[in-house]
């Protein structure tokens, strides 16, 4: 677990997601009141209080935790956390509010998509009262202070119950999985799209990938993870790679084979595809960031078939 202090009011906590370092991460905005953004799932709980302790921070001193969206590995142990946190209220967007109240479906599908993994990755989920609650739209907002004040922005395309948070002192954005996830290495850093299912549309991330373009932004805060201000070229290689995914997924995506063999020889093309390129660039052969990259093409091609599948048989319901 590593902290690192962004600026003078916006540290980053890695939460060691799937045990691995800065896979995920929570932002700690240092304000009048005390808010952080994502609690990854529920064993990261242990590594975000560690994080907090190491910055003086108590848990009945935080006010706001809040959610970009609802998937597991960003809000999962948003329930347990909350149980030590006797002051703190959770935002979220309007879609995912009634699912975090009662996560059984987002149990269902997590088990759906990880099986006998489940449990390791993301036991428990605890349900969160309504009266803890607080719901944002496209454009509300929340004040921190009287400099700061976030303004909510619905950013679906990767899911339906997404939201992005626009921080106007150091003029970033939080983006969740919307513009998809930053890989670090040593010396490069790489962009690419996140179309985990089941709410993936390529249309709609394009739009909200483009409409925070359009804000000029100074920093993006991505989920996935940690901060770059050089967000025109993030934005620009994170739209590359979802036109080469999607034309790849055309290309391999067939309804007479299963739903498995499509995920299957998409990841595979996906993985290929990426890996030559990050070569390319002079990433060693043998980084163990392409272990990653592996699961990451997998869940990733998922998203992809489910979209094409839905698409194909008319079943589109974004």
């Amino acid at each position: 677990m590593s902290i690192e202090r962004l600026d003078s009011r916006i540290s980053l906590v890695d939460l060691m997601d799937l045990s691995l370092k800065e896979r995920t991460g929570s932002y700690i905005i240092h304000e009048e009141s005390l808010a952080l953004i994502e609690t990854s799932a529920s064993p990261s709980i242990p590594h975000l209080k560690k994080g907090l302790s190491k910055l003086n921070i108590k848990l009945e001193d935080i006010q706001y935790i809040i959610l970009t969206h609802i998937h597991l590995d960003h809000a999962g142990g948003a329930g347990l956390f909350l149980e030590e946190c006797p002051s703190a209220t959770i935002i979220v967007h309007p879609k995912g509010y009634r699912h975090m109240n009662d996560p059984s479906r987002l149990i269902a599908g997590a088990k759906a998509v990880y099986g006998d993994e489940f449990e390791t990755l993301f036991a428990p989920i605890k349900p969160i009262p309504e009266e803890r609650m607080i719901v944002k739209g496209h454009e509300e907002t929340l004040k921190l202070s009287d400099a700061c004040t976030l303004t909510f922005y619905d950013t679906p395309g990767h899911a339906n119950h997404h939201f992005s948070i626009y921080d106007p002192v150091s003029g970033g954005m939080f983006t969740g999985d919307t513009c998809g996830i930053q890989y670090r290495t040593d010396k490069k850093y790489f962009y690419l799209p996140s179309t985990s299912p089941n709410q993936f549309n390529p249309d709609s991330m394009k739009e909200a990938i483009n409409f925070i373009k359009e804000k000029k932004l100074h920093r993006i805060y991505f989920g996935h993870y940690g901060m770059t201000e050089d967000v025109d070229h993030a934005l620009t290689e994170v739209v590359m790679w979802l036109d080469l995914f999607m034309e790849k997924g055309q290309e391999i995506f067939s309804l007479k084979d299963s739903m498995e063999d499509n995920v299957e020889n998409l990841s595979v093309e996906l993985f290929d595809v990426v890996r030559n390129s990050f070569i390319q660039q002079g990433l060693d052969p043998h980084h163990s960031l392409f272990q990653l990259l592996k699961l990451d093409m997998k869940v990733s091609a998922m998203g992809i078939v489910d979209y094409l599948s839905k698409k194909t048989k008319g079943e589109m319901k974004f």
